[in-house]
C-alpha cells in the first residue's frame, strides 16, 4: 500500500464515521455534507433516492420518531484512481420507535468520490441486508 493509499483510505474511513455518527445524532444539515450532490441511495429494496437533498430529506422523515445505533466494520476499500474509490463494510443498525424494534445485519456497498474541495464523499450506497429481527412491542398497561 502507498503513502497515498494510507491516507486517503484513513479519509473514507473518517468519511464513514461521521456518516454513522451524524444520522443517529439527527445533524442532517452536517449528514448531507457526506454525500456528493448526484448522490444515489439505496437503503433497500424498491427504493432509490437521488441527489443529496432528495436524501437528506427522506431519510429524516423516514427516521422520524425513532431511535437509531448504526455501526460500521471491517471496510475494505479499493481506490479506482486518485479521486474514485469503492467499499463494502459489513453493518449492523438498531432502530426503536412506533411500537416495534429492528435490528438489522448486512453490508453497505459503496462508491466514493473526491469533489472539488478535496473532500472525499459517498456517491452511491446501496444497503443490502443478510438478516433482520423485527420485534413488536406490547403497549404497557396502566396501574
Amino acid at each position: 500500500m502507498s503513502y497515498f493509499d494510507a491516507v486517503e483510505l484513513e479519509a473514507i474511513k473518517a468519511l464513514k464515521a461521521r456518516y454513522f455518527r451524524l444520522l443517529d445524532t439527527r445533524q442532517w444539515d452536517a449528514w448531507g455534507d457526506v454525500f456528493t450532490e448526484d448522490v444515489v441511495l439505496e437503503p433497500a429494496a424498491q427504493m432509490v433516492f437521488r441527489g443529496r437533498a432528495e436524501v437528506v430529506k427522506n431519510v429524516s422523515t423516514l427516521l422520524n420518531g425513532l431511535q437509531t445505533v448504526h455501526h460500521g466494520h471491517m471496510p475494505e476499500i479499493d481506490f479506482i484512481d486518485q479521486n474514485n474509490a469503492r467499499g463494502i463494510w459489513a453493518m449492523f443498525d438498531w432502530v426503536d420507535g412506533h411500537g416495534r424494534s429492528m435490528t438489522g445485519y448486512g453490508h453497505y456497498h459503496e462508491e466514493y468520490r473526491r469533489d472539488a474541495d478535496g473532500k472525499w464523499r459517498i456517491r452511491k450506497l446501496t444497503l443490502t441486508r443478510l438478516r433482520m429481527d423485527v420485534a413488536t412491542k406490547q403497549e404497557e398497561i396502566p396501574k
